[in-house]
């Protein structure tokens, strides 16, 4: 075995015995019961630790990833996440979770050849031709981390209208969906306002949402967009 791999194996005995120490039974518990509140649907970015980020422990967030945190009804995977976490694990949230300075969403802007995910990346240039009259407003420095906060409402959007959560809504399950971003730059996350917990949210959480972050974007007193510098 490569030293780089003895080297994971390390870390994870490392690992364990600090969460051992810590919180002594913590495994044994961990066997009888998952019971996350929370569905985080986010991009596959090494540099994007899911749990680490909310500093939450294993089983205590339910995580899916893919690139460019997508939702489509065509992607079985994602949906049976989805559906399991709302019907069987009974989350509470579902949290759309994008990022600064996004590989796949600066190829699907500018579109950059990758290979096979550019099939995949085809979703987040609807998203970029629906917002594109916006995004030629949107100074060149700054367009990449515009079109991030749009996918993710937009992937948001999915998600609110997948029959899974819909029949979850029409039962009377609370299951509020939420769209985020993570900056790169200095490891915060921020709240893109588009918070629903029902049907009749759905599309006023949606424009309100947009139009935030086309005032953000287009006014030039405003904060300078995450990850402005790179582009």
């Amino acid at each position: 075995m490569s030293t780089e791999l003895n080297e994971l194996f390390e870390n994870n005995r490392r690992w364990a015995s600090e969460v051992e120490q810590r919180e002594p039974g913590f495994f044994t518990r961990l066997l009888k019961q998952q019971t996350p509140q929370y569905l985080w649907i986010g991009c596959a970015d090494s540099r994007v630790p899911a749990n680490e980020l909310v500093d939450l422990l294993p089983g205590e967030l339910f995580v899916h990833r893919n690139i460019a945190n997508v939702v489509v009804p065509s992607d079985l995977n994602a949906l049976s996440v989805i559906q399991f976490a709302v019907d069987a694990l009974r989350v509470r949230h579902v949290i759309v979770v994008g990022h600064s300075n996004c590989g796949g969403v600066k190829a699907a802007l500018n579109n950059l050849r990758v290979g096979l995910a550019d099939n995949w990346l085809r979703h987040i240039q609807d998203v970029r031709d629906a917002h594109r009259a916006f995004l030629d407003c949107v100074p060149a420095e700054q367009r990449v981390d515009a079109l991030v906060e749009l996918n993710v409402l937009e992937q948001a959007l999915n998600v609110c209208r997948t029959t899974i959560v819909e029949d979850a809504w029409q039962r009377g399950q609370e299951v509020v969906i939420h769209g985020w971003v993570y900056g790169l730059h200095n490891g915060l996350l921020e709240d893109l306002r588009m918070t629903v917990a029902g049907i009749d949210d759905i599309e006023p959480a949606y424009a309100r949402a947009v139009e935030s972050v086309h005032r953000r974007y287009r006014t030039p007193t405003s904060s300078p967009a995450p990850e402005s510098t790179h582009g």
